[in-house]
């Protein structure tokens, strides 16, 4: 969530603020701001709402002149929404200006220790204090201002920091909250995310947590905590910026759900060789894997989902036991983590901040952590003790879709090299699911093809208030997806329910035209799916199926709407079955007139609790 963007250079730097800030869009923003110093002091131009509101401001940065900047787009925390609260936000003198992403959890005691000093303060953010506070102890050496107030300072926090009376040179800081330093010639950059860079340079940066930064034209310097300089590496990001584009797309969300094929290509077929699952350079010995007692599943959102998936497919094919738990919620849980314990951490982003505090906690228990994200350098992934990386290039839509699929493959794959090494797996239905696994995208190809079919039902059913998805085992896994996806971008309300449940309760709420979503690919179970189809029918409901071809037939009897997908090895079922859903979503969001890439409320990287 938000977005910052720093320049110092030759080239007049709002225009390069403004062009990183829209590349940042797609993490969720209230509104914007930059801060310029235009040769005598610095210019701060704020506004609430979307970035464009500010480019009209400052006619596309022509209106304030100067080479060194810093720019943000915030979504509110402290305080609501308004061109006071956005950042960046000033000192009392106007002399140093602060763009901030994370939270200051002690900025209650701090403000009030400034305001007993006679600071008066303009906004309620909790950034201001930071601001304030930096001014409070510079007396000439910024640096060392900076590094007082970050041993006062507690929580999650990046900072970018200009001052006037330091011209030349940008502060970054970084502790639980993602920052990049972008080096180029003559001219350096830093942004909470590489697309804001990769228009201008492909040589960066990554900041470890406690880390801070002095940016001048000339170069970087790195420095840790106690202000001692250290050496940094630098990484070349080489996937093209036309991955982070919409190519011709109407949304960056229909483009990702187009691109999941080629992305399924990218992370499944360089690891299988020889009819065998091939995970280079991994860090788990077969003895540690024989070893293992006890897999924990830890994530947030849609990868949360990915591994409710993964439990039934895991245990199935490992017969050990999975747990799938929420990571703000792993943490707060005094979980069991003992040895034969292996932790695995699910993240598109790498940094969401409770899956960060999960993995951090459960190193301290002990235990070894895996980790499978897409975003090579980011935190999660360097604090891993192994990693499987997804490949599955730039995801901007705010509601993933790429990142999905690819997850619950590179999961799957694991649960076969884990099976192989452990022989809890038939050789004729391991290489049988490896088979249909090089097969995926083709299948999934003929999903995309028929994609008509899905924009017509949700033509049919885009005004219902209320959708409930039921299913069964894999299928109620697959759900949770489904209507996770329907309610973030359409904002109807839905729900999933395992359908054996429907009894319990749930079927209390269906009445006459009801939406229900019935998921039946899953065929041990599809016998079972049919009686709850008929079940919801009799109250009334309308019945959106999804099935697949082999049980076409026998579902398009009972159902108001059918979709199918091609068969394939159940354990497969949800790579499948999930496109349609994102399909369905996405249509229905579009009929309603939503702002697909950017819902309301919502942000691409959870770095806050």
């Amino acid at each position: 969530m938000c977005g910052i963007v720093g320049y110092v250079g030759a080239q007049q730097a709002a225009p390069i603020l403004l062009d990183g800030l829209t590349r940042l869009e797609y993490r969720g923003y209230d509104s914007a701001g930059v801060a310029i110093y235009d040769g005598a002091e610095l210019k701060v131009a704020k506004a609430k709402g979307r970035l464009q509101v500010l480019s009209d401001l400052i006619q596309g940065g022509a209106a304030i002149p100067g080479t060194v900047g810093i720019g943000h787009t915030r979504w509110a925390t402290h305080g609501a929404p308004s061109d006071v609260n956005s950042h960046p936000q000033v000192s009392r003198s106007g002399r140093i200006a602060v763009v901030h992403n994370g939270i200051i959890e002690n900025y209650a005691a701090l403000k009030q220790f400034l305001v007993d000093q006679g600071v008066p303060f303009a906004s309620e953010t909790d950034t201001e204090v930071v601001a304030q506070l930096i001014e409070y102890f510079y007396h000439g050496d910024l640096l060392q201002a900076v590094g007082r107030v970050l041993h006062r300072i507690q929580g999650a926090y990046a900072l970018g920091i200009l001052c006037a009376d330091c011209p030349d040179q940008l502060i970054a800081v970084r502790r639980d909250s993602p920052l990049i330093l972008g080096i180029g010639a003559g001219e350096n950059f830093l942004a909470s995310d590489v697309t804001a860079l990769i228009r201008h340079t492909r040589e960066v940066i990554y900041m470890e947590d406690g880390e801070l930064a002095v940016l001048t034209r000339e170069g970087i310097q790195c420095y840790n905590h106690f202000l001692q300089p250290v050496d940094k590496e630098i990484s070349h990001v080489d996937w093209e910026i036309d991955a982070a584009e919409k190519g011709g797309y109407e949304h960056f969300m229909f483009k990702e759900i187009m691109e999941q094929p080629q992305a399924l290509r990218r992370a499944v077929f360089p690891r299988i060789r020889d009819g065998e699952v091939y995970l280079e350079d991994f860090g788990l010995s077969d003895a540690y894997i024989r070893s293992l007692r006890k897999i924990y599943i830890v994530a947030c959102g849609s990868s949360y989902h990915v591994g409710m998936v993964g439990k039934y497919s895991l245990e199935r094919v490992l017969r050990i036991p999975v747990e799938v738990s929420l990571a703000s919620e792993f943490r707060y849980r005094d979980p069991i983590v003992g040895e034969g314990t292996l932790v695995l951490v699910i993240s598109q982003s790498g940094e969401t901040l409770d899956t960060m505090a999960a993995l951090r906690q459960a190193k301290k228990l002990g235990a070894q952590v895996l980790s499978i994200v897409n975003v090579v350098g980011s935190s999660i992934a360097r604090e891993s003790d192994v990693v499987l990386y997804t490949w599955a290039g730039p995801e901007i839509a705010v509601a993933t879709t790429k990142a999905y699929t690819t997850q619950l493959a590179v999961l799957d794959l694991l649960g076969l090299y884990f099976a192989r090494r452990l022989g809890t797996l038939e050789e004729e239905e391991y290489h049988a699911i490896l088979q249909e696994l090089l097969l995926l995208p083709a299948k999934m190809e003929q999903v995309l093809e028929h994609r008509e079919d899905i924009q017509y039902y949700a033509s049919q059913y885009f005004n219902h208030d209320s959708v409930f998805y039921i299913g069964r085992n894999l299928d109620y896994a697959l759900g949770l997806e489904g209507s996770l996806k329907l309610k973030e971008i359409s904002y109807i309300h839905s729900e999933a329910y395992a359908a054996g449940e429907l009894k319990h309760g749930t079927i209390s709420l269906i009445e006459d035209g009801t939406l229900v979503v019935a998921l039946a690919t899953y065929d041990a179970l599809f016998d079972k799916a049919m009686n709850n189809v008929v079940e919801v029918k009799s109250r009334g409901a309308d019945v959106l199926a999804l099935t697949t071809q082999a049980h076409r037939e026998a579902m398009e009897t009972l159902a108001s709407g059918l979709i199918t997908i091609p068969d394939t090895h159940p354990m497969l079922l949800p790579s499948l079955g999930v496109v349609p859903l994102q399909l369905y979503a996405y249509y229905v969001a579009l009929m309603r007139g939503c702002d697909i890439d950017k819902p309301r409320n919502l942000a691409k990287s959870v770095t806050v609790e």
